[in-house]
């Protein structure tokens, strides 16, 4: 694992996690989020991909390899003689992580097929717990059911970001995020509602719905985000998104909403 400088990781990593419908701009809030982290020497970062249309890779100009589905599923058949299950995973999970400058990255996969997980979900939350102890901070890209912060028994988060477009399916589908982590008896320190993507002349409906949907919610609201010309560059040129300039308008942006709820530590 590469780092930017030598910084002592807590005992447990603190957790931050995006969740919100398809489509909203989660992974892109992703990347960024990981940008700002290197950049503010927050690190080490271990960046989970946990959507099952796993791309924050591309986004970061990564190559995956192997992915957490892959090594769970050939963990039914293929483990060796004299290696135990847990052993077998955590090799294999190792193997997988990809090291960038301050970061690493961990790609779930494919969501679990035909037959029973139950065991190598427990393994594979027992090694997660193990390998966080090397990271200050612990990202997982989620998607909209946040199914997977209960598989990997991740169940207290520093901030949870809840992302939604500029649309009354995505505010709603915010809210019902936030009422769903006590459902999945997830403790959440912070639960902050980014609205991505937002155009120059804000609808005041827009500002209407947000408003009700942290009224009637423990959602605080963070900020909006400006789309951006510079990142849709970037995604339809498969260029890195670390590669973006800290001034660009939406990376200013993002950084103002992650220095208000991520510097008090």
């Amino acid at each position: 694992m590469t780092t930017v400088q030598a910084v002592v990781a807590p005992s447990t990593a603190s957790i931050l996690a995006m969740a919100g419908k398809g489509g909203t701009g989660k992974t892109t809030l992703s990347a960024l989020l990981i940008k700002y982290l290197v950049d503010r020497n927050m690190v080490p970062v271990l960046a989970v991909d946990a959507d099952a249309n796993a791309n924050l890779n591309e986004l970061l100009g990564l190559e995956v390899g192997r992915t957490l589905g892959e090594i769970r599923d050939s963990m039914k058949t293929e483990t060796p003689v004299g290696m135990t299950k847990s052993q077998y995973m955590e090799m294999h999970i190792n193997q997988a992580i990809v090291e960038a400058r301050g970061f690493d990255l961990l790609v779930m996969g494919q969501p679990e097929g035909p037959g029973c997980y139950c065991m190598a979900n427990s393994i594979l939350a027992q090694v997660m717990e193990g390998l966080s102890r090397s990271y200050r901070y612990l990202l997982v890209d989620n998607e909209a059911g946040m199914e997977h912060l209960s598989r990997l028994n991740l169940r207290k988060i520093h901030t949870l970001f809840v992302v939604s477009d500029p649309s009354y399916r995505g505010v709603l589908t915010a809210a019902r995020i936030a009422d769903l982590t006590s459902a999945l008896q997830v403790k959440v320190r912070q639960k902050v509602l980014v609205v991505n993507r937002v155009p120059r002349q804000m609808p005041e409906a827009l500002t209407d719905q947000v408003e009700e949907a942290v009224s009637k919610t423990d959602l605080v609201f963070g900020g909006y985000l400006s789309a951006s010309e510079k990142i849709f560059e970037c995604e339809i040129n498969q260029r890195s998104l670390l590669e973006l300039p800290s001034e660009t308008d939406a990376v200013a942006e993002a950084y103002r909403i992650f220095d208000r709820f991520l510097l008090d530590g």
